[in-house]
């Protein structure tokens, strides 16, 4: 029997690319968290450098003001808002003498890192700003470590954005013309997942984000003008309203539901403080609830994935991976159930998908509107507009 010769040149780039891509990945690995916090980013300012890069030139300018005057300041909001909960859930702990048994070790150096900041209470009833400048400064420089990786981790989000805004349609031309094929599979399958991903991390994620730091605001305010009962650790009450946003049909009413009963029954029976139980429920239902939903409602009603699994993926990514769960399980849904519902189909049925590269010049198409083309023209077209399932590129129909 006579052995096959092997062609030591292939077997030797194709272990280099085994190294390479072993590389790669671990790499992504150790910072997934922020490779995928860096997508929802990009997916977030997404619709606002596609109105930006029609009046501001070049791309890089239109891109920069994306992410340095919508993104940097929402993430600097929002990093604040969350330190001022964390002190508020410290003194919950504190005071009702809890036990959070395991999680206390992954909840205790952000507690101490968030004594930084001030509570905005703080800051209201104190005219002396300059030693509450001075304290805050002595505290930052105890966690230099501890601020500069965050300050790297915050940089690589923002440059990932920022080149997939700028060079996005520049890799999507890219890899279409590495791995599209002859029936139009892959188009569907990456039109699928960018608009579904578009609207899990725009949609869904954003509303999040923004209806927790307009409840932390409008309560944290709302405590100025409240009577002998007020409102009970309204930043991490505001930050909880986002969360429960993510619950289909009740939402964050979940949330102020039962702290309005709570505030009714603290004015029994003096009733002393009707008025403001009447204009804490009137802030949270029209400012906190209907005006992020409205506003988000456009691109959250044109989502593909169900409302169910959705959830789950918000409520099992966490429980499995960590604070960055909160993005990663949706992008795990969002792949898994594009690859059943577009790729599986072909797979099963025996049909063969020949990628453009193997040999454009013998490819016949099916299930494409398109006619083939090489790779090298792929490169300088612009993107194609519809796909043979009748997605646009974005991925809305």
């Amino acid at each position: 029997m006579e052995w096959p010769a092997i062609d030591w040149g292939r077997l030797l780039w194709a272990l280099l690319g085994v190294v390479l891509v072993c590389s790669l990945l671990l790499v992504l690995y150790s910072f997934i968290g922020t490779f995928v916090f860096g997508l929802f980013i990009y997916y977030a300012t997404r619709p606002v450098y596609d109105r930006l890069k029609r009046h501001v030139y070049p791309p890089s300018l239109a891109a920069a003001v994306s992410i340095f005057v919508l993104a940097l300041p929402a993430l600097l909001l929002l990093a604040y808002i969350v330190a001022i909960a964390l002190q508020e859930v410290d003194t919950l702990i504190d005071a009702m003498n809890a036990n959070l048994g395991p999680l206390y070790p992954y909840l205790a150096p952000y507690l101490d890192v968030s004594d930084i900041v001030e509570d905005p209470q703080q800051l209201l009833d104190d005219p002396n700003f300059q030693s509450i400048l001075e304290e805050g400064v002595n505290q930052a420089l105890a966690y230099v470590g501890f601020i500069g990786n965050g300050l790297f981790h915050l940089f690589i989000m923002l440059a990932l954005a920022f080149y997939l805004l700028r060079d996005g349609p520049r890799m999507s031309r890219w890899v279409r013309g590495q791995f599209a094929d002859d029936r139009g599979v892959f188009d569907d399958y990456a039109r699928a997942v960018d608009g579904d991903f578009a609207s899990v991390f725009f949609g869904n994620i954003l509303n999040a984000i923004m209806t927790g730091a307009i409840g932390a605001v409008a309560y944290t305010l709302l405590n100025e003008i409240a009577p002998g009962t007020p409102i009970p650790y309204p930043t991490l009450l505001g930050l909880l309203t986002g969360v429960a946003s993510l619950v289909p049909v009740v939402g964050m009413k979940l949330v102020y539901f039962p702290v309005t009963g709570y505030l009714a029954f603290l004015g029994l029976p003096a009733l002393d403080n009707v008025w403001f139980v009447a204009v804490f429920f009137a802030v949270s239902f029209v400012i906190v609830d209907s005006i992020p939903d409205f506003l988000l409602r456009p691109y959250v009603s044109g989502r593909n994935l169900h409302i169910g699994m959705v959830m789950f993926a918000y409520i099992f990514g966490p429980l499995l991976w960590g604070w960055y769960g909160i993005f990663l399980g949706p992008v795990i849904l969002v792949l898994a159930y594009n690859f059943a519902s577009i790729v599986l189909p072909e797979l099963l049925q025996g049909r063969e998908i020949i990628p453009y590269t193997i040999d454009p010049g013998s490819m016949t198409v099916e299930a494409s509107s398109e006619p083939p083309t090489p790779v090298e023209e792929v490169v300088d077209e612009p993107p194609v507009e519809e796909s043979s399932r009748g997605r646009s590129p974005d991925g809305t129909d």
